[in-house]
């Protein structure tokens, strides 16, 4: 067996960013992520969001890719959500991700990051935020689908 610790920060939205993950259903879909997560050895150490996204840490499981792993959790929690009527209309989530590698040494900065998503999203959108996580890769401004 292979050993690993790769941290993962993960952030994925609902299709064309529909506000349904309210508080009380953003409680229990997290909270089903992290059960399904568990049931597939997959570690989430933090997890949370806001009205239309989720934000993960995570550590990549030795056997998966990024990729993987984002379609084992993604996958699965639409298909409970919607299978367990938890919103008025069908739950997609958008095709799109944002992933990234996180040091050990800021592994505390990002789960108190997660922790305080209501908090910090009364400051900064969605959008926002996604800008900023783009363009601190030093990448140019791109879609989240």
């Amino acid at each position: 067996m292979s050993y690993i610790k790769i941290w993962i920060h993960a952030v994925w939205a609902t299709k064309n960013r529909v506000p349904v993950l309210k508080p009380g259903v953003l409680s229990e879909v997290c909270t089903h992520i992290h059960s399904n997560a568990k049931d597939k050895g997959i570690y989430i150490d933090r997890i949370n969001g806001y009205d239309e996204h989720i934000h993960s840490l995570m550590l990549l499981k030795s056997d998966n890719s990024i990729s993987k792993q984002m379609q084992l959790l993604k996958g699965e929690s639409a298909f409970w959500i919607n299978r367990a009527d938890l919103l008025k209309e069908k739950l997609e989530w958008a095709d799109k991700y944002f992933a990234t590698s996180v040091s050990e040494s800021r592994v505390d900065a990002v789960r108190a990051y997660i922790d305080n998503q209501q908090e910090h999203h009364k400051k900064q959108t969605f959008m926002d935020e996604y800008k900023h996580f783009i363009e601190s890769l030093g990448y140019a401004e791109a879609d989240f689908g």
